[in-house]
């Protein structure tokens, strides 16, 4: 379960890469929310799954029927995944197109979840297994991992919040970008 959770942890540093130079950077998904809303709420669905994912491996076993859940998650974000490749390529058609780079980063990140999946698939079968349950488990990654994790798991929640708020439209105040007209 560590090379999942250091899988996962990549995943996270790749994909905050990805939000900052990329989304927020390069595109400005955000600031044009008029054009990108429809990525934008892909995004923050996508953002609220991680979020499940980076919250929890590392401090329970979804045992059980639990296991039913974990996998809808799974199955959810990787269908919201090629859903926002078929989208970014339509709402970036607007004012430009998605960077040669983006899409390599996303590349990169489509083989990390595959790996950690792959690596995953034993554990969930071990937790299959036994009785239904949230269990807190017992593993032994390194503190500090399980903890980045975490902090990756709020980071990419409040990402998720400010992708959904632009997407919506609603006040940028003070944020850095405002929207275009």
């Amino acid at each position: 379960m560590d090379v999942v959770l250091w899988l996962l942890a990549i995943q996270g540093v790749i994909g905050a890469f990805d939000t900052l130079y990329y989304h927020e950077w390069k595109a400005r998904l955000p600031a044009r929310a008029k054009t990108t809303a429809p990525e934008l709420r892909l995004h923050a669905a996508r953002d609220f799954l991680y979020a499940v994912l980076f919250g929890s491996l590392q401090w329970i076993s979804w045992q059980g029927a639990w296991l039913i859940v974990l996998c809808a998650v799974i199955l959810a974000e990787i269908v919201l995944t090629l859903w926002d490749f078929i989208t970014e390529t339509i709402v970036r058609k607007s004012f430009g197109d998605v960077h040669a780079g983006e899409r390599v980063t996303h590349a990169i990140m489509g083989i990390l979840y595959g790996a950690m999946l792959a690596y995953l698939i034993p554990t969930l079968l071990q937790w299959y297994q036994l009785p239904t349950g949230l269990v807190a488990n017992s593993l032994d990654a390194p503190f500090e991992l399980k903890l980045m994790l975490t902090v990756m798991a709020a980071g990419v929640f409040v990402s998720g919040v400010r992708d959904l708020y632009a997407a919506f439209h609603l006040p940028m105040g003070s944020w850095p970008w405002k929207y275009e007209e």
